[in-house]
């Protein structure tokens, strides 16, 4: 099918009433989080009651299936017909008319349900490119029992320099337990996730107005030299290699005392079933450091339709069926509630069985109703995202960088040199891409 009719199709969007074709087999890329492979798991019931629709799953690992991905989709490839997406990506494709826009969706899918910021960052000049599977914010996790064993409490709000001082604390290496596990694998959306959201409260930011990168200053050298020194001395093994389903496994293992991270974990470590430290978990608010304030983390984990899909109105039947109340419900029933797909609906949190098993969701409702990412840094900047740069390089510099400070991690490079190397990198990139001026 050609692009003019992919894109005519598209802009007439989806609503719920949409009938699919009979014997239609949908693709499907996801991510190998909990809440993903839970979705793949209970799609039977979805197929069972839709006999001529069957699924076919593609489960890669996070930062392969963002490559793939986008790959598929700004070649118009059309080997996916559905695609687990972030809201990084859900604008920047629907303003190239990559994306279905999900139109006339019914009164029982109640789209007012979905969390204010989560929904208007699915949404393109007001209208929704993707319905959100599971959203989160940013938490601070930790081991009550290491910490009361330790003498030392966990303020509401703790510091960075509280958090050193804990970690060295808490660190038992006889035992493998390490007094923290930040995420370290190379990746716009992994070890930068975090290191861009730590350089921010160090006073740093990706861009000044100008579009000239600022890697090469004293707030990125003093955020990568914490966050390489602390890992290096109470984080566990390897940890260039962790991201975060390496540090969930680690955290709910026992070995970890402190781990900063996205909201999405709570469900899994509160867990009895899969956490063997559920009773022993505590939660904070995300370390501050000298500057305070600013853009604050949202991100959510999105299916979207590819315009070059053939079968979108299928498509549509499914993801609405996966983000819906009734599949939160689903879910509820079959896994508990503490194991929800967290941060989508308000419905989900103004129930009572779910409060009464997640601790943690007030704190996480409230993180994520006041969630900022286009709250200012400490100096004026050109664009907005909290644990990322809403421009469509960043996905290839976020990724360059990434590798750079894993290689800072690892000990093959010093923070000078890598910086400087980065920030070089990084103007070539953005200056080619006619940012500036």
């Amino acid at each position: 099918m050609k692009k003019s009719l992919l894109l005519a199709s598209a802009a007439l969007g989806l609503g719920l009433g949409a009938q699919a074709k009979a014997d239609t087999t949908l693709t499907i890329a996801t991510v190998n989080n909990v809440q993903m492979i839970e979705m793949r798991k209970l799609s039977s019931v979805f197929e069972k009651a839709h006999p001529d629709i069957h699924l076919n799953w593609v489960t890669l690992e996070e930062n392969v299936l963002r490559q793939r991905v986008t790959t598929d989709i700004a070649t118009h490839a059309g080997q996916f017909d559905i695609l687990t997406i972030g809201n990084y990506e859900v604008p920047l494709w629907a303003k190239q008319g990559w994306l279905y826009k999900f139109d006339n969706l019914s009164a029982a899918y109640d789209l007012p349900d979905i969390i204010a910021p989560v929904r208007e960052s699915v949404s393109y000049e007001g209208k929704v490119y993707a319905l959100p599977f599971y959203a989160e914010s940013v938490m601070t996790l930790y081991r009550k029992d290491l910490f009361a064993k330790a003498g030392i409490t966990m303020p509401e709000t703790p510091s960075w320099d509280q958090i050193r001082d804990f970690a060295a604390k808490t660190t038992d290496k006889s035992t493998d337990t390490y007094g923290i596990c930040l995420r370290g694998k190379p990746g716009w959306g992994e070890n930068m996730t975090v290191v861009t959201t730590m350089v921010t409260s160090f006073g740093g930011q990706w861009f000044d107005m100008s579009w000239k990168p600022t890697l090469n200053t004293p707030a990125w050298h003093n955020a990568i030299t914490y966050y390489s020194s602390i890992l290096k001395q109470f984080g566990p093994p390897g940890a260039s290699a962790n991201g975060f389903n390496e540090n969930l496994s680690l955290f709910a293992t026992g070995h970890c005392a402190i781990w900063v991270d996205a909201t999405s974990a709570a469900g899994t470590v509160f867990d009895p079933k899969q956490s063997s430290v559920a009773d022993k978990v505590g939660f904070a608010s995300l370390p501050t450091g000298s500057f305070k304030g600013g853009p604050t983390w949202l991100w959510s984990w999105n299916l979207a339709i590819p315009a070059s899909s053939t079968h979108a109105e299928a498509a549509s039947t499914f993801i609405q069926w996966a983000t819906s109340k009734e599949y939160i419900q689903l879910v509820a029933k079959t896994d508990g509630w503490v194991n929800i797909p967290p941060g989508t609906r308000s419905s989900s949190y103004q129930s009572a069985e779910y409060q009464k098993v997640a601790p943690f969701s007030s704190f996480v409702l409230k993180a994520i109703e006041s969630s900022n990412p286009s709250g200012q840094t400490a100096q004026p900047r050109p664009y907005v995202g909290a644990q990322f740069v809403d421009i469509t390089p960043f996905q290839g510099i976020g990724t360059q960088v990434g590798q750079t400070i894993a290689s800072v991690l690892a000990g093959s490079t010093t923070v000078d040199a890598g910086l400087s190397a980065a920030n070089a990198a990084t103007n070539r990139v953005i200056r080619q891409a006619g940012y500036q001026k």
